[in-house]
């Protein structure tokens, strides 16, 4: 892999291997000179978006009650849930479900489970991996936790962390531990219990508390560290959190790009400078807009708010063109292992901004059809034909993930694993 005047490397060696496998039939005779299909079934690499439009649909509720944490009421998919759902999972692998707590438990003691539950499992069913979002933040606290004495409020914090992890167990075992941690004790735009904690507390010990909470509740749990702020002051949030003993398992990273695309240049150098912790990157939150750009001096991107803010047929060009080479920087990088793009439609889109790869009536803008191409077409092993050698065996290589093998009616998966050559020895009897 080399880089070219500091910018990100073009190489994605890094995210193949290659499985030479011998294929034997029921009795172990070797299989030769005989033509084997093979596919590609999943990438390893974590291709995500928030699951968010389809919750209501994955519960069969007619019509759609779409969730609050959506900003908005309108049917996201023009009215077929299962036209959105069909979009949603020919791009992607992950999905993130919002557990924002005054939303998930506006009334004490009464948390959305059923619902969320049957939604994870859904996506599940369809072979999505399911990420919850967030376990502890201080926006969308619930207010009747700010009504408690701080003693009373952290052990609220605890019980409810504890609960969810465990509640979930099994088919979310992947959490945003706590989200946005680096303005968390300096946070002013409203009064809640969790602010106040870390007031008294600080960072680390905020952390810690979601962290520990998690893992008691769920050793085998993957928790993230999420933030938008990827300035120096996140860096120090997470080498003091290191440093204090808490176990991290991944770094999230967010970056709603509503002002223009950061660049391959920029992108890049957040990625190494948080590489450096030698711990796994997540770009968990990111966006392009396909319309006007909020205007630059804007700081707090909540603080825009037009009447109006369509997509343009310029914009559009630009997203597309911006999409893949944001993907592409990402992918190229060896400590990222997922994506998650916020919003398939623009009729659920945060701040109501034209980020979506789908316009509100559901039809596919061009950035759709551009990701498309590098997930199922440049990153994927199409479906095709392979003849064994002499001694029964073919070589599969691509993208690191799961490749199905068939022959005669017979058939069997196997993992093609990231920088790795493995030999297997498989049965496909007819």
């Amino acid at each position: 892999m080399t880089t070219v005047a500091g910018r990100a490397p073009t190489s994605l060696d890094h995210r193949r291997g290659r499985t030479t496998v011998t294929v034997v039939d029921n009795d172990g005779t070797l299989i030769p000179h005989t033509d084997v299909r093979i596919e590609q079934v999943s990438h390893e690499f974590g291709f995500g978006s928030i699951g968010f439009d389809l919750i209501d649909f994955a519960n069969e509720q007619t019509p759609p009650r779409h969730d609050a944490a959506a900003n908005s009421g309108v049917d996201a998919s023009g009215g077929d849930g299962a036209t959105l759902a069909k979009d949603w999972f020919s791009l992607f692998n992950m999905a993130t479900l919002p557990f924002y707590w005054a939303r998930f438990e506006p009334t004490q003691g009464h948390p959305d489970t059923k619902r969320l539950l049957a939604a994870a499992r859904w996506f599940a069913r369809h072979g999505v991996s399911v990420k919850g979002h967030p376990l502890l933040w201080h926006t969308l606290a619930p207010p009747w936790l700010l009504e408690m004495p701080e003693s009373q409020a952290e052990s609220a914090m605890r019980a409810r962390i504890g609960r969810d992890v465990a509640d979930f167990a099994g088919v979310i075992d992947h959490w945003d531990a706590i989200n946005e941690p680096v303005i968390l004790p300096s946070f002013t735009a409203e009064a809640n219990a969790v602010t106040r904690l870390a007031q008294s507390e600080g960072w680390v010990e905020t952390v810690r508390l979601a962290f520990e909470s998690a893992r008691a509740a769920n050793p085998s749990a993957r928790l993230v560290i999420n933030d938008f702020d990827l300035s120096p002051e996140y860096e120090r949030v997470i080498s003091e959190c290191l440093e204090a003993g808490i176990q991290i398992d991944a770094i999230g990273l967010q970056t709603h790009m509503h002002q223009g695309y950061r660049g391959e240049d920029e992108v890049w150098e957040i990625l190494e400078r948080f590489a450096r912790f030698g711990l796994p990157l997540q770009m968990t939150e990111t966006s392009l807009v396909s319309g006007n750009l909020m205007p630059a001096h804007i700081v707090d991107l909540n603080d825009f708010t037009p009447a109006s803010w369509p997509s343009t047929a310029q914009g559009e060009a630009r997203q597309a063109d911006e999409i893949v080479r944001h993907y592409c920087t990402l992918v190229a990088h060896p400590a990222v292992e997922s994506v998650t793009y916020w919003g398939l439609s623009d009729a659920t889109a945060w701040l109501g901004a034209p980020s979506g790869l789908l316009r509100p009536d559901g039809s596919r803008k061009p950035a759709f059809d551009s990701l498309h191409g590098l997930i199922k077409g440049e990153w994927w092993h199409a479906p095709g034909v392979e003849r064994t050698d002499e001694a029964g065996r073919l070589r599969v290589q691509g993208f690191a993930g799961t490749y199905r093998i068939s022959h005669r009616g017979s058939k069997t998966d196997i993992t093609v694993e990231a920088g790795r050559e493995r030999h297997l020895r498989v049965v496909l009897g007819a």
